[in-house]
């Protein structure tokens, strides 16, 4: 037999492994003296041990490592359970892909503009949302002709809501669309977020906003007149990381107070991988 020491070295893992081993059941010691507590192990529980090291090392979790040694699964549910993890590395892999991508995205927009960016670009799910909402016509997607469409909407949407006692149960949002005829005019649609249960009222429109797969967003702050530096920026990272724009930024408005330099607004510009 093997002192605990002894075995650990044959088998090139810590004492403190055997333990965890041990104490879970993994690996019990071939006997255990009932004075001292000293583990001695068996030449042959080094193939056990073995086993254990080539499944952790294919990413299995310890109870699945149990479950495979113990219950000696047949050999169409072992192939199942490699594919499985198979997969599961194959998505590890592209997400550091993604990951990787965005690392060199971020070295070069350091390199190009000379300093940390002083805004993150973070890649996120949109949930749908129900919305109250009033549209316009805007000439263009710049803000000089946004910003004059888009505030009298909420004027008149805050109005219409506050008669119809309907109450805002979160942000205002704003989202575009190509206005039909082309010509570079855009649909201004200017939402307030409303309740699941709530319903169209007296001039204005309630609607489900559908959420959005994989949006690149970015925080502004100020005033919606001086958004394009922000937008820029969030169009930069989405070229340098091989993404392709997959529609107009929504607007988040997540703070929203008199003074417009404390404005906080999130773009949300739905991606696609290029």
């Amino acid at each position: 037999m093997f002192n605990i020491g002894d075995f650990a070295r044959h088998g090139r893992v810590s004492v403190r492994m055997l333990r965890h081993y041990d104490a879970i059941g993994l690996l019990r010691p071939a006997r255990t003296d009932p004075v001292s507590g000293y583990r001695f192990y068996e030449a042959g529980q080094l193939a056990r041990l073995n086993r254990v090291i080539a499944l952790k090392d294919l990413g299995f979790t310890l109870e699945q490592v149990r479950t495979i040694l113990d219950e000696r699964p047949d050999t169409e549910e072992l192939r199942g359970m490699l594919r499985l993890r198979r997969a599961e590395l194959e998505d590890a892999v592209a997400a550091a892909t993604a990951r990787l991508a965005r690392v060199e995205a971020r070295l070069r927009s350091i390199e190009s503009e000379g300093h940390m960016p002083t805004e993150d670009v973070v890649v996120k799910s949109i949930p749908p949302v129900r919305v109250a909402e009033l549209s316009g016509i805007a000439d263009s997607f710049g803000p000089e002709h946004i910003g004059p469409v888009v505030q009298p909407l909420y004027d008149e949407l805050c109005s219409l809501l506050e008669r119809a006692g309907v109450e805002a149960a979160g942000p205002g949002i704003a989202w575009y669309e190509d206005a039909p005829g082309g010509g570079g005019a855009v649909v201004v649609h200017a939402g307030i977020t409303v309740a699941a249960g709530a319903g169209a009222g007296d001039g204005f429109e309630v609607v489900d906003l559908p959420g959005i797969e994989r949006a690149a967003t970015i925080v502004h702050r100020g005033p919606m007149d001086r958004v394009m530096p922000t937008a820029q920026a969030l169009a930069r990272w989405i070229d340098a990381g091989g993404h392709r724009s997959a529609g107009y930024a929504r607007e988040l408005y997540l703070e929203c107070p008199q003074d417009r330099e404390k404005w906080v607004t999130e773009l949300q510009e739905p991606i696609t991988q290029a």
